[in-house]
């Protein structure tokens, strides 16, 4: 279990500001829950209406439940999004990082569900929480009635060293000269398409926290073929990370219960724009309600 999470306070303070502002790009009203774990006090943002069937959703590695809000926010018109934030991957979330080889993840969402008094759930997840998102849906079949994963880790794995490769010589003119230019070559790898907020955010990360060691397992066939549950699976076409070719082959072959789909011209994270929110929130409508 690796302690705290940034290099130093006035990083925890710049990434707190971030917090906020994706909150803002939110535009809704909001709340937060703490709940206590064994692992720490969880912070839970939670939004729209409670007469609304819930919805919770994991974010990404290194970002927040405020920054995944944002993209999804054309569903609080018809869930009540219930967002944690992941230990060791958000400012508001305990700060130290769990460890992938064990059940540590799956332990901590667990209780999360537990404080919430939750017994059956939707359940979303996109990267890191796509792969929390499936490791738990896997081991507690029963607990989770539809699964909706974008991007996940965990089912397959492209070239570490080769997106490491591509990222090297971007991430050292970026630091020499921290110009918009050397950052839109930087985060080209991982967005789909140029945005303000999420670009210098992104470029702010890799420099206020403490670059996880290790990343997700991939699982196993035996644990895929768990997911008994109705899934919708979304891969993106140019993803370095997590294959959507190899991905979208990979649930149809092991879920029995699957939708696909591959998003074309989309890097490890899908669009920004307004218009692929309210396509996204549309799809996981028609699937969660079907």
């Amino acid at each position: 279990m690796e302690k705290d999470i940034f290099k130093n306070e006035e990083a925890r303070n710049r990434q707190e500001g971030w917090y906020q502002r994706f909150l803002v790009k939110a535009d809704f009203r909001i709340q937060f829950e703490t709940i206590s774990t064994s692992f720490g006090e969880s912070q839970v943002l939670i939004a729209g209406g409670v007469s609304k069937p819930p919805l919770i959703c994991l974010h990404a590695m290194l970002t927040g439940s405020a920054h995944l809000l944002s993209e999804l926010k054309y569903l609080t018109e018809s869930f009540h999004l219930i967002l944690p934030d992941i230990p060791g991957h958000s400012v508001r979330g305990i700060p130290k990082r769990l460890s992938y080889q064990d059940s540590s993840y799956i332990n901590w969402f667990s209780e999360i569900l537990a404080g919430l008094g939750t017994n059956k759930i939707d359940l979303f997840g996109i990267s890191l929480g796509g792969f929390i998102a499936h490791r738990f849906a896997a081991e507690y079949p029963e607990k989770v009635k539809k699964l909706a994963l974008i991007v996940p880790a965990g089912i397959v794995r492209g070239s570490v060293f080769k997106g490491l490769a591509k990222m090297a010589i971007p991430m050292i003119k970026y630091r020499i000269k921290p110009k918009e230019e050397n950052l839109k070559a930087l985060t080209g790898f991982l967005l789909s398409n140029w945005d303000e907020d999420w670009g210098y955010f992104l470029g702010d990360s890799k420099r206020d926290f403490i670059i996880p060691k290790n990343i997700p397992p991939v699982s196993s066939d035996k644990t895929l073929k768990k997911l008994t549950m109705p899934c919708l699976v979304m891969g993106a076409d140019q993803d370095i990370s997590f294959s959507g070719k190899s991905l979208v082959e990979r649930v149809q072959a092991y879920l029995p219960l699957v939708e696909t789909e591959l998003l074309k011209n989309t890097r490890h994270s899908p669009l920004t724009t307004d218009e692929f929110r309210k396509w996204l929130a549309k799809r996981l409508q028609l699937f969660l309600n079907n």
